[in-house]
Parts: structure tokens; sequence; C-alpha cells
């Protein structure tokens, strides 16, 4: 069960490095664009905001990663913790995909983590 715990956090932590690419990076590519579906010019205007956005979704990533490498059953909890309450936010604030990509992922990684321990 560990294993799998392990990793469905390290997926979970991949996503999220990937997001704080697209946030931090990428936000006025056309890439990026697509990503969140944002204008040019709305994306250009936000690029801050974005890079604030994907800054966050780093600590996310480094909590995540942490608790793997200590194997820290208290660390993965709240940081597994924190990547759904975040996604369940976004779920409703921003778009309903947020939900399959962070908030489904992370709740199984949290169910592992408790049956592995």
């Amino acid at each position: 069960m560990q294993v799998i715990a392990n990793v469905l956090l390290a997926l979970v932590a991949v996503i999220h490095i990937y997001i704080v690419v697209l946030e931090m990076f990428l936000w006025t590519t056309p890439r990026g664009q697509k990503a969140f579906g944002i204008t040019a010019e709305f994306a250009q205007e936000s690029k801050a905001l974005a890079a604030n956005q994907g800054l966050y979704n780093g600590f996310l990533a480094a909590g995540l990663i942490y608790a793997i490498v200590r194997q820290d059953f208290g660390a993965s909890v709240l940081f597994a913790v924190f990547v759904i309450v975040a996604g369940v936010y976004g779920t409703f604030t921003a778009t309903r995909k947020i939900f399959f990509v962070q908030v489904v992922p992370a709740a199984l990684a949290l169910l592992f983590v408790l049956l592995a321990h």
C-alpha cells in the first residue's frame, strides 16, 4: 500500500510541477493560454498573478516531495489535504476541470496514505 501511496503522491507532485511551469513560465504563450482557456490580452494583464499562483503550486509540490522522501505520514496527509482544498476551491471558482486534475488524484493519494498507515 505504501508504494501505491508514494506513486500517487508523486503523481500529484508532478501535476503541480507542471502547473508551476504553466503558470510561471508559459502563461503568456499559446500553450499556457490554451491550458487555461484565456486570451493573449488577459494572459499579459494577469501574468504576475499567475506567477504568484505558480509559486503556491510549487510549495504544494515541494511539500509532497518532502513527504515522500521523508516517509512522513503527517506531511503526506497535510499536503494531500492542501491540494484537495485548493482543488475544491478552484473547481467552484475557476473550472470544473480542476476537480479531475487536482482533487481526484490527491483524494486517491490520501486514501492510499491512510490505508498504508
